[in-house]
């Protein structure tokens, strides 16, 4: 029974999660490429395979949906790296 629920969560790459944290973060397709050195269009690539992977219609929704999914909140994540960016 375990296998067959983990086998129906989707699995993240470390750049969609990197995505997550910054759409979490408030960041627009132009600043998530700016920060991960991508153009917007392949931004924006990212966050529509997430909207899909996470069933929701909504940019907005995908950190919800991610957490509420896995657990793991997107936006501490990304509070943390900012934070150890500038070292603190």
């Amino acid at each position: 029974m375990y296998d067959a629920l983990r086998a129906s969560i989707p699995s993240f790459t470390v750049r969609q999660v990197e995505v997550i944290e910054l759409i979490a973060a408030g960041c627009s397709n132009d600043e998530v490429g700016e920060r991960l050195g991508i153009s917007p269009r392949t931004a924006k690539a990212h966050s529509d395979v997430l909207r899909q992977k996470l069933g929701v219609t909504r940019r907005r929704q995908i950190p919800v949906a991610y957490r509420a999914l896995t657990g793991d909140d997107p936006l501490s994540r990304s509070l943390k790296s900012a934070a150890a960016d500038n070292g603190g």
